[in-house]
């Protein structure tokens, strides 16, 4: 499985649970963290034309061949 963990702050924690409700896409773990599915977001951002996780951290913050990132 591959990972990638991304450090946040609350605010943008609680930005991404916003910008995210899918959860087909993200779900908190028993930890906290927030996961994102990668292929499901990228599958529903191509659909929608929308990039909500880009917009709040920026387009080079991710690894998008990884399976999840955990945001923590």
């Amino acid at each position: 499985m591959n990972i990638q963990e991304i450090a946040i702050t609350s605010n943008v924690r609680k930005k991404i649970q916003k910008a995210v409700k899918n959860t087909s896409i993200i779900f908190e773990d028993e930890n906290g963290d927030i996961v994102v599915n990668v292929e499901a977001y990228v599958g529903n951002t191509e659909h929608t034309q929308r990039y909500p996780l880009e917009e709040i951290l920026g387009e080079d913050v991710f690894n998008y061949d990884a399976e999840f990132w955990v945001f923590n």
